[in-house]
């Protein structure tokens, strides 16, 4: 994933939108946040402030559901909690980075 998006970056680079702000070039990043894993999403959030363009667009989602035969597991048996996604968020406006609301 981060050699893919380093090459997606060096390709098109950070977010370019037009005088209307509608999007015609560059990189936006769709991060589907899992439950429990609040740790892995931090490290990638760091890895597009140290490694990626500034402009790039961050979108932290929280929309996983646990669907047909998740409950089996237990850690994919829940919705990512409003504290995780919360922090998530907070981490990344700390880093600078430009976050799609």
């Amino acid at each position: 994933m981060k050699a893919a998006l380093k090459e997606m970056d060096r390709q098109v680079g950070g977010l370019k939108t037009d005088q209307q702000d509608i999007a015609y070039r560059g990189l936006i990043i769709r991060h589907l946040m899992m439950p429990g894993g609040l740790e892995d999403t931090k490290g990638i959030l760091r890895f597009i402030k140290a490694e990626l363009s500034p402009d790039c667009l961050v979108n932290l989602m929280d929309q996983y559901r646990p669907a047909h035969q998740a409950y089996k597991y237990e850690e994919l048996s829940r919705r990512v909690s409003s504290r995780e996604f919360r922090e998530a968020v907070t981490l990344a406006e700390k880093l600078g980075l430009r976050l799609a609301t």
